[in-house]
């Protein structure tokens, strides 16, 4: 039998409506793997997902096991796996897209409407102690990269994927808003890309304490106020405004800044997920040139986000604040939910 982090969303006010539950091993198909679980990082989503039942239109309507930011060792392969065998080290890239459609022949496969994506409703993620996954979308670990760390490839493919999106490169002058996860990742890759300045601003000061020791240039403490006041204070502290603003809180007055703040021509990219509808001043992107960019997840990132941790250009360990064992799952959730102890990231073993 298998034992699954299994949380069922029956208060969706409150933590604590978790269960554990065990189910039959699974068996992989022809092209997929069985892997034994190792790490899963708690992601924000997650958090969404057992405490209000849904994320925006991903709703969750029956019992869902919960993680998607994890890695495992290779248990047994399907009939046709060749890039992989058993003891294998992997990262688990989370989302399967169809491989058939316009999107993802053409490279854009994070845009597949029919991808199946760990714990986003209806399917189950890998917190659990056995769990099948697509063999291409699991990544062999090097000897030197831990499972821990192949677990943190997934919300550091985010901050590729954005600081991709962004065309952050040798000189950039970088604005990230916010200093969770997302945003520490995203301050790690614009510098290993070559940002020459970075600048990261946040509500708590505990976590701009962390930015700056990961290598922020600058930080910036918001406490409300006049928002071009507060710009003026990013470019005063800059030498200039940003060429790049990565938001990665998904507040309206946050996204409100990063329009203000970066400079005409520039480019301002939103990975955060807030509120569906947002009130900013779009004449003023509009007049000045400011590209607004989204981003949904990553595509073909995650290559480079093991190199980086690979080479050492990155450094992700720092991130992890918090350890729990699968059963002191629910322990976990609080933790993450309630950033107590200045967790940052925090990470279930299910060994």
């Amino acid at each position: 039998m298998q034992e699954y982090g299994l949380f069922r969303p029956i208060d969706s006010q409150a933590l604590g409506s978790g269960e554990k539950e065990n189910r039959p091993i699974p068996e992989p198909g022809p092209n997929e793997v069985l892997l034994h679980m190792s790490c899963v990082g708690i992601c924000g989503s997650d958090v969404s997902y057992l405490k209000r039942g849904a994320i925006g239109d991903f709703i969750v309507k029956a019992p869902m096991v919960l993680g998607h930011e994890s890695s495992g060792v290779v248990a047994k392969c399907g009939s046709n796996v060749k890039n992989l065998k058993p003891g294998d080290r992997v990262a688990i890239e989370p989302g399967v897209p169809c491989r058939m459609c316009n999107f993802c022949k053409s490279g854009k496969y994070n845009l597949c409407p029919d991808v199946v994506f760990c714990a986003t409703p209806p399917y189950d993620g890998s917190l659990c102690r056995y769990y099948k996954h697509a063999a291409d979308f699991c990544f062999k670990l090097p000897d030197h990269v831990s499972l821990e760390e192949g677990a943190i490839l997934e919300p550091l493919s985010v901050g590729v994927h954005a600081c991709r999106r962004a065309g952050v490169t040798m000189g950039s002058n970088v604005l990230v808003l916010g200093a969770g996860p997302i945003g520490l990742v995203s301050l790690l890759t614009a510098k290993a890309m070559g940002a020459s300045q970075i600048c990261v601003t946040d509500i708590a000061e505990n976590r701009l304490h962390v930015a700056k020791s990961m290598g922020a240039d600058h930080t910036v403490l918001v406490k409300g106020g006049n928002l071009e006041a507060l710009a003026e204070e990013i470019k005063k502290l800059m030498g200039d405004m940003p060429d790049v603003t990565i938001e990665c809180s998904g507040a309206e007055s946050s996204i409100h800044l990063g329009i203000v703040a970066t400079k005409s021509g520039g480019v301002l990219v939103l990975v955060g997920l807030g509120p569906s509808e947002v009130k900013v001043p779009i004449v003023n992107a509009a007049t000045r040139e400011v590209d607004i960019r989204g981003i949904f997840r990553y595509v073909n990132c995650y290559p480079l986000a093991l190199d980086m941790i690979a080479s050492g250009k990155i450094n992700v360990k720092p991130l992890i604040t918090h350890r729990f064992k699968l059963e002191e799952s629910i322990k976990a959730f609080e933790t993450a939910a309630t950033g107590s102890g200045g967790a940052i990231k925090v990470m279930i073993s299910c060994e």
